[in-house]
């Protein structure tokens, strides 16, 4: 049996690859407001580490959270799950 990771996993967009193994995704998730009820989409950016410098811009990647690599990139690519055409 596998033991679930404790690890946060997001899905996203890729937004930029112009960097050298690393990778800018754009995660959206919605939230209901507390006092009128809309539903609302709020955007987050996260720096990934992408060793092999595979993603190109416009591809569905699952990212995992890891040690941090650097100042602000603390998550690497998992998984390409969708290619862009």
């Amino acid at each position: 049996m596998e033991k679930e990771s404790k690890k946060k996993s997001l899905q996203g967009v890729v937004t930029s690859n112009k960097m050298d193994k690393t990778v800018v995704v754009s995660v959206q998730r919605s939230m209901m407001h507390p006092l009128y009820k809309k539903i609302l989409r709020k955007n987050k950016r996260y720096k990934a580490h992408d060793a092999k410098n595979e993603c190109r811009i416009g591809d569905t990647v699952r990212i995992m959270e890891c040690r941090p690599l650097s100042k602000d990139k603390h998550f690497r690519v998992v998984q390409i799950m969708e290619r862009v055409k």
